[in-house]
C-alpha cells in the first residue's frame, strides 16, 4: 500500500483478521487514503492508534502515520491495550493529549530487541520513527526484533500458521469504538460501473454458520422494533380506553385472549371491558366489539381449568357454549376471574329480584319463566292498577 501511496490510518489490532488458513488479511480501508498528489490532513483513524501528526490540526503526514499505529498495535498486542490508553480510560481527549505528550515507558519483562522495536515505531518526531527514514517497510523487516524470518517465506505463506480458526466459524469481536471517518474524503462519492467491475472476478464464499449468525442478528433486531411498536400501539389504544372508562361503570379493562378461529383452535387477543352487565371483547380496527351478556351466562368457572397448555376462565352459557379466556400474565388472570365472577354473581341476584319483585305482580311462575327465557314481561291488568286517589 505505501509503494502506491496509500496511508492505511486506521491500523489496530480489530481490523487484522485471520483467513481460513490462518494467514493474517487487512480488512476496513475506508479511512485509506491517497497521498501522492496531496497529502491529508484530517484527524482520522481510531483513538489510541493515531500518530501525534495526525492528531495535529493542519499538519500533512504521510505513510509515517501507519508506523506509529503499527507500534500502538503491537502493544496492544502484548499488553491487551493502547499505550496511550491507561487504567482504561475512555475519554478520547485524554487519549489524545497522553499520545501527544506522553513518553511511553515499556514494561521490564519487554526483552531488550523488543523494547528497541517499540521505541523505534512510537517514536512521536518522524524523522527518528522506524519506518520513515527513507527505506519503508524494509527498515521494519531489518530490525533485530525479525531477526530470522525469512519474509520471502512469509510473502508466500509458506509459515505454518500458530493458529487455524476452525472452519466456517465467525469470531470478529465488535471494536472498542469505530474509527473517526473525514466526511471531506467521501462526501460526494459514488461507485459507478466501472468501480464495480474491479470486483467481478472476486470469488463470494459466504459460510452458513456466518448467514445464521447475521440472520439472527437482523431477525433480532426486526422483532426488537416491532415489540417496541406494538408496545408503543397497544399504550395509546390503552390510554384511550381509560380515557373512555373514566366516566363509565366499567369495573375492569385490559388485554385478554380468547380461545377462536376455526374449530376453537386458536388464541385471539382482545382488549376486554367488564361491566355489571356484560363483557365487551374489541377487536383491532372494528368499531363493534363482541358482546357477552351476563344474564346468558350460567356459570364461571370456580377454579382455573387447563386447556391448550394454558390456565382458562371458561364462561357456560345457557346454551351450553363454552367461552374460554386467559391472560399471560397470572396476576392479572386471578384478577379478571375474580372480576368475571363477582360481576356475574351480581347479575344473578339482580334477575333473582327483578323475577321476586315481577312475581308479585304477575304470578310469580310465569314472571321466572319470562325473565329465565328473556322475554318481556306481560302487561299489569287495569283491574289490578290502583288509582292515583285510591278509588277502583
Amino acid at each position: 500500500m505505501h509503494k502506491r501511496h496509500i496511508v492505511y490510518r486506521d491500523l489496530k489490532p480489530a481490523n487484522i483478521l485471520l483467513d481460513e488458513h490462518g494467514h493474517v488479511r487487512i480488512s476496513d480501508l475506508g479511512l485509506a487514503c491517497d497521498f501522492s498528489k496531496k497529502k491529508p490532513h484530517a484527524s482520522v483513524g481510531t483513538h489510541g492508534y493515531m500518530a501525534p501528526e495526525v492528531l495535529s490540526k493542519g499538519t500533512g503526514y504521510d505513510s509515517s502515520a501507519d508506523w506509529f499505529s503499527f507500534g500502538c498495535m503491537l502493544y496492544k498486542l502484548l499488553k491487551g491495550h493502547s499505550p496511550f490508553r491507561q487504567h482504561k480510560t475512555k475519554d478520547k481527549h485524554e487519549i489524545d493529549r497522553m499520545t501527544l505528550t506522553m513518553n511511553v515507558e515499556l514494561p521490564e519483562s519487554f526483552s531488550p530487541s523488543l523494547k528497541s522495536l517499540l521505541e523505534g515505531l512510537l517514536q512521536r518526531d518522524i524523522n527518528k520513527r522506524l519506518g520513515c527514514k527513507g527505506r519503508g517497510a524494509d527498515e521494519v523487516k531489518e530490525h533485530v526484533f525479525f531477526a530470522g524470518i525469512d519474509w520471502q517465506q512469509v510473502y508466500h505463506q509458506k509459515y505454518t500458521p500458530p493458529l487455524i480458526p476452525p472452519r466456517g466459524e465467525v469470531n470478529a469481536a465488535d471494536a472498542f469504538d469505530i474509527g473517526s471517518f473525514d466526511e471531506e474524503d467521501t462526501k460526494g462519492i459514488k461507485l459507478t460501473e466501472a468501480d464495480q467491475a474491479q470486483y467481478k472476478d472476486f470469488p463470494l464464499v459466504i459460510s452458513e454458520r456466518w448467514q445464521s449468525e447475521v440472520a439472527e442478528t437482523v431477525f433480532e433486531t426486526i422483532n426488537q422494533e416491532a415489540d417496541k411498536m406494538e408496545m408503543k400501539k397497544k399504550s395509546k389504544q390503552k390510554q384511550k380506553f381509560d380515557a373512555d372508562e373514566k366516566e363509565s361503570d366499567c369495573i375492569l379493562h385490559g388485554y385478554i385472549k380468547k380461545l377462536g378461529g376455526p374449530f376453537a383452535s386458536a388464541w385471539q387477543t382482545r382488549y376486554a371491558k367488564l361491566y355489571p352487565n356484560r363483557l365487551e371483547l374489541h377487536l383491532e380496527n372494528s368499531a363493534k366489539p363482541e358482546m357477552i351478556l351476563l344474564d346468558t351466562v350460567e356459570e364461571v368457572s370456580s377454579d382455573f381449568v387447563s386447556i391448550k397448555s394454558e390456565q382458562c376462565i371458561v364462561l357456560r352459557t345457557r346454551n351450553d357454549t363454552k367461552i374460554v379466556l386467559t391472560n399471560t400474565d397470572e396476576i392479572g388472570l386471578k384478577e379478571w376471574a375474580l372480576s368475571l365472577r363477582s360481576a356475574h354473581k351480581c347479575s344473578q341476584e339482580l334477575l333473582a329480584s327483578m323475577a321476586k319483585k315481577a312475581g308479585k305482580i304477575y304470578g310469580t311462575d310465569g314472571a321466572k319463566e319470562s325473565i329465565a327465557l328473556g322475554r318481556p314481561l306481560p302487561a299489569a291488568s287495569p283491574a289490578l292498577t290502583r288509582a292515583p286517589n285510591g278509588s277502583n
